[in-house]
């Protein structure tokens, strides 16, 4: 259009020109009020969704505390801001198409007025004169398309910034150049020490662990106690490696973790977190994910060892039971002993219990215990546990108070030697409980 313009009637290409620096004009003057609120209009919408998501999710203690009507004035609010920002916007963007076709509609009136003065002049063919209003609707609806897809800018612009904000974040733990080979099949159990290690979520956060030393030696089974908040699930996040120290170092048989590549050093444990998750598909599909050359054998004998094969089989299909998204369709105590078996059907050179067991009860918790030991034999366990009868057998006990150690040892010795680990032994046991627990 731009072309064929020039070529008809370069006298009347200015009125072309005016008409493009119009509608860029208007775009521009569009774009300077409405992309700050699209930017404001997408927190807002994710502010929306978050409303929406923990009322979901709380639902029932939205109920057990009358609080709807809170909730409902909380998403109300929520949704009136991005109402009124969403409005402010749609109007600013109608205001566009009447404006473009004004613009459109006075070019093609300047150009009949000024051709048919040269027409009258006989300096231009009155075909030349249709031919250029053509050319002109061309370029000036060719800008119209141009501002509708501008509507769409400012948002598709948000969003890819947060996207490319996503893409750009460099993580914090990363794999070395060379990482140094470390086995995950070795027969033996790993050697996993903490090397005074201190470590903050933040730079600016207080610590959650300051100057920890202590060594989980193979095949023994280590123990870490302490109340809440005393950093004992930030120690099996570091020995994963989801983190590295902020200093001192984490060593697994006498290299630092972060020497080797992550795929190595979390092929050598079996990890069980303390909030058991499962994923949508078959009890089976959910063990064999910690191992996907366990056959039958092993996924039932994993099961039994986590004393989860018996709800299995009694399950309608079995190992080919269906387990909703998140493990909905089961309770908690199953999914934390589904999620036990498929760490036990990996057979590491170390276990990773993030206080999984607080989700059974007693006898369950006895039963799994008493047959982990002959499952596990020749593996490091590293148990991190909130009640005592869970530890009194382990080979070594760390307790942590506030981030530091308080004291390490056996149960004997601790109950001797470390206050912090009697006081929270006798609040949970007896001392005839606790004589006898570590008898055995």
């Amino acid at each position: 259009g731009v072309v064929m313009v020039m070529v008809t009637n370069p006298q009347l290409g200015w009125i072309v020109v005016l008409a493009v620096a119009v509608v860029f004009a208007v775009i521009a003057v569009l774009f300077r009020f409405t992309l700050p609120r699209f930017k404001i209009m997408q927190t807002l919408i994710d502010r929306v969704n978050l409303v929406a998501r923990e009322m979901l999710n709380g639902l029932s203690v939205v109920r057990a505390f009358n609080r709807e009507g809170f909730e409902e004035n909380r998403f109300d609010a929520a949704s009136r801001k991005l109402r009124d920002t969403q409005l402010f916007t749609n109007r600013a963007m109608a205001f566009m198409m009447p404006t473009m076709m004004l613009v459109m509609n006075l070019t093609s009136v300047a150009i009949v007025w000024f051709g048919a003065q040269g027409v009258a002049a006989g300096t231009m063919q009155t075909g030349d004169l249709i031919a250029f209003i053509t050319y002109a609707m061309v370029i000036i609806m060719g800008c119209l398309i141009m501002g509708m897809v501008s509507i769409m800018l400012p948002r598709a612009d948000v969003a890819a910034q947060r996207l490319s904000e996503v893409l750009a974040t460099e993580p914090t733990v990363r794999d070395p150049e060379a990482p140094t080979r470390v086995r995950s099949d070795a027969a033996a159990g790993a050697r996993i020490s903490f090397d005074d290690v201190s470590f903050r979520y933040t730079d600016d956060g207080d610590p959650a662990l300051s100057h920890v030393s202590f060594t989980a030696e193979p095949g023994t089974t280590l123990a870490i106690v302490g109340p809440t908040g005393s950093g004992k699930s930030t120690i099996v996040k570091l020995i994963e490696r989801f983190y590295d120290p902020t200093e001192g170092s984490v060593t697994l048989d006498g290299v630092d973790l972060r020497a080797l590549s992550q795929a190595d050093l979390r092929a050598c444990f079996g990890y069980v977190p303390q909030k058991a998750f499962l994923f949508e598909g078959t009890v089976e599909s959910n063990i064999a994910y910690g191992d996907e050359s366990a056959d039958e054998a092993a996924i039932r004998g994993a099961l039994e060892v986590a004393c989860a094969l018996d709800f299995v089989e009694a399950r309608e299909g079995g190992l080919s039971a269906p387990i909703a998204q998140g493990g909905d369709n089961v309770s908690g105590g199953q999914r934390q002993r589904l999620s036990m078996a498929r760490a036990l059907v990996r057979r590491p050179r170390a276990y990773l219990f993030d206080d999984c067991f607080s989700a059974l009860d007693y006898a369950t918790d006895a039963r799994v215990r008493a047959a982990l030991p002959a499952w596990a034999a020749g593996s490091t366990v590293i148990l991190v546990a909130q009640r005592i009868s869970t530890v009194l057998a382990a080979d070594r006990i760390v307790v942590l108070d506030e981030g530091r150690v308080a004291g390490v040892g056996t149960h004997a010795e601790l109950m001797e030697s470390c206050p912090e680990y009697r006081e929270i032994a006798l609040s949970q046991l007896s001392e005839e409980e606790l004589v006898e627990g570590g008898a055995r």
